[in-house]
């Protein structure tokens, strides 16, 4: 035992090699395939990011135009796909939808070559593409609205936006909806990236990988805390109202949402970015409530967290909330949102696993009874 490290929930377990995501959480950097998080998000399109996580090189200005051109002609549902998603209980989380949709799409894919590193995933893109089509008409099915049909004039973003709501989003918006996207499309070995990867190297399906890793996202550990950061600022209301709220919040040991990150010491770059989208749409739509809210809680919570030595920053999910509300988008979206960013870089991880797959499985500690004496049934209490 004594050559066995032992560490509970894997914390600094390096599990495996991967040249797809770099988290430098002292620094505060995140790089896609050594490219920084913020030359992506300002100059690249979510498609391109896609093409970059799955190659692994950017695309030359062909190779974008034909992969975007597959990509978009990938989005359209099938009628029995519509009908599934039609018929699922209108109460039941669209997550729940979500995982149980992937696996089905898989029946309308050719698996001849699934199982293998060059599997057809790059290919038919289902995963990566009907994702948005399947949340977007799952919101109007609940609704008592029709199905809208992708168009493939419009980025990725710009057309969830078109399918959810049945209106072409100006550029602006349109533009800010596929970064958002980029920004959480990939993120190393989370918990979720971690289940796509552990089923794909039973050599299982695509489809189940990501389905797994779309269950694991579900939990509240996880996925969605965007939402609950949006519950918080409409609980606090007010600016004013925020140093009260925090302080009680802090007296009850209550967990400030979107403050803290497990991997970053410094600001997550992907806030930074996400604030000014949030700051930009916020002027644009004349409603600076939420942005305010937030700046306030990061500024009182910061101080209260820097006198006892703890220097915490706003992650992600901080701002990200209120950019999809200022979009237009239910807050019971925002975690489907996430999920339909990440596949491409749960895609990206599946195919790097089978190129040097090796099946995960790690020990145990026992820490159980043994050799127990066999009690007959009428001594059992």
């Amino acid at each position: 035992m004594a050559d066995i490290t032992y560490a509970k929930g894997l914390e600094g377990v390096i599990a495996g090699e991967s040249s797809i995501c770099k988290v430098d959480g002292e620094n505060g950097r995140l790089y896609y395939y050594g490219y920084r998080i913020t030359d992506l998000a300002t100059r690249a399109t979510f498609e391109e990011v896609t093409y970059l996580l799955l190659y692994g090189e950017l695309p030359t200005t062909k190779q974008l135009t034909d992969f975007s051109r597959r990509m978009r002609k990938s989005r359209e549902l099938k009628p029995p796909i519509l009908q599934m998603i039609k018929d699922f209980p209108r109460d039941s989380h669209p997550m729940e939808l979500l995982q149980s949709t992937v696996n089905f799409l898989s029946g309308y894919v050719d698996h001849k070559i699934e199982h293998s590193p060059t599997c057809n995933c790059r290919q038919t893109l289902h995963q990566v593409a009907q994702i948005p089509g399947v949340i977007a008409a799952f919101y109007r099915f609940k609704n008592g609205l029709d199905y809208i049909p992708p168009r493939d004039d419009l980025s990725h973003g710009a057309n969830f936006l078109w399918q959810l709501k049945g209106e072409v989003p100006d550029n602006e918006d349109g533009e800010i909806m596929d970064k958002c996207l980029i920004l959480h499309a990939e993120h190393s070995f989370n918990a979720s990236t971690f289940t796509a990867r552990v089923v794909a190297s039973t050599l299982s399906t695509c489809y189940c990988s990501i389905s797994a890793a779309i269950g694991s996202l579900f939990g509240s550990l996880h996925g969605g805390a965007n939402e609950k950061v949006m519950a918080m600022v409409e609980e606090i209301d007010s600016v004013e109202n925020v140093r009260p709220w925090l302080e009680n919040a802090l007296a009850e040991k209550k967990k400030v949402m979107g403050m803290g990150h497990r991997v970053y010491k410094a600001k997550d770059p992907r806030s930074v970015i996400m604030e000014d989208f949030l700051r930009t749409l916020s002027i644009k739509y004349g409603d600076t409530r939420k942005l305010d809210v937030l700046k306030e809680v990061e500024k009182v919570f910061r101080e209260k967290m820097e006198e006892k030595g703890k220097p915490i920053y706003p992650n992600v999910d901080f701002f990200s909330g209120s950019v999809y509300s200022l979009l237009g988008i239910p807050s019971n979206l925002f975690t489907p949102i996430f999920a339909m960013a990440r596949a491409s870089g749960w895609l990206a991880h599946i195919l790097e696993q089978r190129q040097d797959n090796r099946l995960f499985r790690p020990k145990a500690l026992y820490v159980g009874d043994l050799d127990r004496e066999w009690p007959e049934i009428e001594d059992r209490i």
